[in-house]
């Protein structure tokens, strides 16, 4: 397992850098974003946060996540460098259909999307998926392992919940934790360097 920085630990860009990649951190409201988010970045992250109010919850499905009091209407961003001079910049997406015309700016120029599950309400993330399916970008799906979350789901059986292509990456963290969130995003990286190296394999054909 790869070791993430400490939060804030740098500001500048290390001489290393090399490849500079936008990632998205998608999923639905209330599933981790901005926690995972926090957890890995190498600067403070910025926040587009705001409390919710009784208006929202006539909009938002606060189904599942009652406890959620605050949301990103815009954006939240990190960065984090890998080793290799891969530095990742980390742009999370509003979960709720209201923020939808923001989905193709924000999605502008990114090579990949992490797509967050919260394995209690896996229909939450059709939508989600279904975007970033439209969008053509390559992604890897992370279920954020809630402590309440249902353990008895097989591998398989989740795959065929979301209906999942068997070459997309599907691994389990916590966002709460900067190492497994680490992993997660790794994990999307090794996605987006093998189907870069397929490509340029058939091209040499």
């Amino acid at each position: 397992m790869a070791s993430a920085p400490s939060s804030t630990s740098r500001i500048h860009l290390p001489d290393t850098a090399r490849d500079l990649v936008k990632i998205l951190v998608t999923g639905p409201f209330g599933v981790g974003k901005t926690t995972l988010i926090d957890s890995v970045s190498e600067i403070r992250p910025l926040h587009t946060e705001e409390h919710l109010t009784e208006a929202s919850a006539q909009v938002d499905d606060l189904d599942g996540v009652r406890d959620k009091v605050t949301t990103t209407v815009a954006v939240d961003f990190g960065r984090i460098s890998l080793p290799d001079g891969i530095v990742l910049y980390l742009f999370g997406t509003p979960g709720q259909e209201r923020f939808r015309p923001l989905w193709d700016d924000i999605a502008y120029g990114a090579l990949g999307a992490l797509v967050l599950v919260d394995s209690r309400r896996v229909d939450a993330s059709f939508d989600v998926l279904g975007l970033v399916e439209e969008s053509g970008l390559p992604y890897a799906v992370a279920f954020n392992a809630f402590p309440d979350a249902p353990r008895h789901y097989t591998q398989d059986q989740l795959r065929a919940a979301l209906d999942l292509d068997a070459g997309t990456p599907m691994v389990t963290c916590d966002a709460r934790e900067a190492n497994s969130s680490l992993d997660a995003l790794l994990a999307l990286v090794q996605h987006l360097i093998d189907r870069q190296n397929t490509v340029a394999a058939t091209e040499s054909v």
